[in-house]
């Protein structure tokens, strides 16, 4: 069994960096519009409810203890009407799944691996079989961080019929989207096939197609790839992460890692984008506009892109600061990663990284180079255009683009910084560089400037 191909990394809102286990119902449908209205043209188009939506009291800034899951006759979890009300009367997340597709956007949630306890406790029969909730927990597997749930014994041939109902319950409401945790440290390969198992029922039965995500990715070996791509669309390469350099610093290396094995089989997750308003009553921090800098935010996206990763983006969208979204929106960039390939890391000396990519499809033919300063002083870099996997410009022949468009024509050949949209003179060449042009810029501290060479 494998997983459907995808042409390019997911993007979409998701609530957990700015409302935790907290976010309600009017929440998700504002954002939803903003996405919709703004980012949707760009490409954004998922919109994900985190974790807990199924529990009455959750709190920001962590996790209640034996908490009071809602579920149903079954075991499986309904969404807490005092959060989302049009959930009541046994709706579950379906009214609210249909106000997202009006707006011509998917619908997701988060899930935890197994069974809640509070189904196992109850000792639930399990339809369609003569077993119960008890019989197919396995109580010895369970969520180091979360309490919610028990896994499932897998060997039990009980555990899939459960699974299959509670996946199937799911997405007849209309999920397009599943975030599946505690999937992958340690990595639970019966879970994760028996998940996969489950969706691809589901999609057969409903008619619809279902992304598989999962996470976290802590300590995740390329080992496990094969099994990846059989068995989901995208998958976290990290911890969480945050509005913290050192966070966004260290996926330089995991990305670098993963990214020659990105493609259509399926999708390196370097996490959510901690980006614009976060924290309104998140899992960690106070309210705040994000702590990244404007030039931390763009190697953010600049590499995100590079690494061809799946984009998920955490700030509350509404209150989210102009220039924040005016970057998320920024389709030269979004470019790179919907249209690459053969992205990779080509150069890093000290403080200095580069990375290159060539065009596919509509960009066949278009050059990226990223070139990222890890230090905290402005870096005056000079790289020969071929150490960045660029061609020589030929400042002839002024051509329309074929691949972007937002900041109009520019020549043939010419390099273009796609955050500020100014050209990039390159210098000659010396003995030193065997002829080579020479790209020569200061990177501003933690910042980094993304080029592109169209076509000839």
């Amino acid at each position: 069994m494998g997983r459907r191909p995808s042409s390019a990394p997911q993007m979409g809102w998701n609530s957990w960096d700015s409302f935790g286990t907290t976010v309600t119902e009017g929440e998700v449908l504002a954002n939803a519009r903003f996405l919709a209205e703004r980012l949707a043209p760009a490409g954004w188009d998922t919109v994900v409810v985190d974790i807990q939506w199924y529990e009455p009291t959750a709190r920001a800034g962590g996790y209640n203890d034996d908490a009071p899951l809602l579920l149903d006759a079954d075991g499986v979890q309904v969404p807490a009407p005092g959060r989302f009300p049009s959930s009541a009367g046994g709706a579950g997340f379906g009214p609210l799944a249909g106000q997202v597709h009006d707006l011509g956007l998917r619908f997701g949630i988060h899930v935890m691996r197994g069974i809640p306890r509070r189904a196992v406790d109850a000792d639930l029969p399990v339809p369609g079989t003569p077993y119960r909730t008890g019989d197919i927990a396995d109580r010895a597997s369970t969520c180091p961080w979360n309490s919610d749930n028990y896994g499932l014994d897998h060997a039990h041939p009980g555990a899939q019929a459960w699974l299959d109902l509670q996946i199937d319950r799911f997405v007849g409401w209309g999920v397009d989207f599943l975030k599946v945790d505690d999937m992958l440290a340690p990595y639970h390969a019966d879970a994760i096939e028996a998940l996969a198992l489950a969706v691809a029922r589901a999609e057969e039965r409903h008619g619809r197609e279902v992304t598989i995500s999962l996470s976290p990715g802590t300590h995740l070996s390329l080992a496990h790839l094969d099994h990846l791509r059989r068995h989901a669309d995208l998958w976290r390469i990290s911890d969480d992460l945050w509005d913290r350099w050192d966070d966004v610093e260290a996926q330089l290396t995991r990305t670098a890692r993963w990214a020659p094995h990105q493609g259509e089989e399926g999708w390196a997750d370097a996490d959510m984008l901690p980006l614009g308003r976060i924290g309104v009553r998140a899992e960690r921090g106070a309210p705040r506009d994000s702590l990244l800098t404007v030039d931390e935010r763009r190697t953010m996206l600049s590499l995100w892109c590079l690494a061809r990763s799946p984009l998920f983006v955490g700030g509350d969208l509404p209150t989210s600061d102009g220039g924040t979204i005016a970057d998320l929106a920024n389709t030269d960039v979004l470019d790179v990663g919907r249209h690459s390939a053969g992205s990779r890391e080509l150069l890093r000396e000290g403080d200095l990284v580069v990375w290159g990519a060539e065009g596919a499809g509509p960009c066949a033919g278009v050059r990226w180079a990223g070139l990222f300063n890890t230090g905290t002083e402005t870096l005056h870099a000079r790289v020969p255009a071929a150490s960045a996997g660029l061609p020589a410009p030929s400042p002839h022949d002024v051509s329309s683009l074929r691949c972007g468009t937002s900041r109009g024509p520019r020549e043939s050949g010419s390099v273009t910084d796609l955050w500020t949209g100014e050209e990039v003179r390159l210098v000659p060449g010396s003995s030193e560089t065997g002829g080579d042009a020479v790209i020569d810029v200061e990177i501003p501290p933690h910042g980094a400037r993304l080029l592109r060479v169209q076509p000839k």
